[in-house]
């Protein structure tokens, strides 16, 4: 990274697959960050996990993400949460693990079944070690069919944990989708949680949003590129996900952003300084 930092003030980095996979953090990454922030850089990271920022952050603190590799977080769920306060006063079904509630947090909202529900908010599987989107067929239908809107807290379809490929709240709004139903999205790719960014840049530098000196950083392309490339930033690939990522070529990177698509300015296996 150090060559490419030189040109660049600010980097929004992804977390997952990025700096940890789930379970331990990722130590090159964690110091590449470090030592760039030591130089004068600001990193921002940017999640589409569906908890709150100080969710995320007790988060990385126990996996082991040092707070000196980054200043500050803007998460999916952040963003999800001002699009729950739009059903303050009503009803909604919650899909997704007790751990997300912070979503919920200081809002006034019932959460119900899907028959008395006025909107969905997905935050992800209520068990994802085990379920998959097919165990929600039944829910989901049910919801559709009385046409209820979907928040979804988390786009991603899938995520690694400790090497263990598991689903995202984002595969259950696919899934929404094809019946026809109604689904907002809070995180990446979608232009909104950029706009958060950029204003929480500015309160922690003035200019800190210059898109010109910007760089995103990710492992997700239909997320994270795809993503910094709809908002104006240039971006670099991590290819932790990628099956062959061991043995980064031009066939495997050609196969990732074949002609039209938004290309990186790099790949690299992982990130390293």
């Amino acid at each position: 990274m150090a060559p490419l930092a030189a040109s660049t003030s600010t980097w929004l980095v992804d977390i997952w697959g990025v700096m940890h996979n789930g379970v331990r953090p990722y130590e090159p990454a964690c110091e590449a960050c470090r030592q760039f922030r030591e130089g004068g850089g600001l990193v921002m990271l940017v999640s589409n996990s569906p908890r709150p920022r100080e969710g995320v952050a007790a988060q990385l603190d126990r996996i082991g993400v040092p707070r000196s590799s980054y200043d500050a977080i803007v998460s999916s769920g952040d963003l999800a949460r001002s699009l729950v306060e739009a059903y303050a006063g009503r009803r909604v079904l919650h899909i997704g693990p007790e751990r997300d509630l912070g979503v919920f947090a200081g809002i006034d909202v019932e959460r119900v079944g899907a028959d008395y529900a006025d909107a969905v908010v997905c935050t992800g599987l209520y068990d994802d070690e085990r379920e998959t989107p097919d165990d929600y067929a039944d829910t989901l239908a049910a919801c559709a069919s009385r046409a209820l809107p979907m928040i979804c807290a988390n786009p991603d379809l899938t995520v690694e944990r400790g090497g263990k490929l598991i689903y995202c709240a984002g595969a259950l709004a696919q899934a929404y989708e094809r019946l026809g139903a109604q689904v907002t999205y809070a995180g990446k790719p979608y232009l909104p949680i950029y706009e958060h960014v950029f204003a929480a840049l500015e309160q922690l530098r003035s200019g800190g949003s210059d898109r010109g000196r910007m760089l995103a950083i990710g492992d997700g392309v239909r997320t994270d590129l795809a993503g910094a490339a709809a908002a104006g930033i240039p971006s670099l690939f991590v290819a932790s996900s990628v099956p062959a990522a061991n043995r980064l070529d031009a066939e495997t990177l050609e196969a990732l952003f074949p002609p039209g698509a938004p290309r990186p300015l790099a790949a690299m296996t992982r990130l390293v300084w």
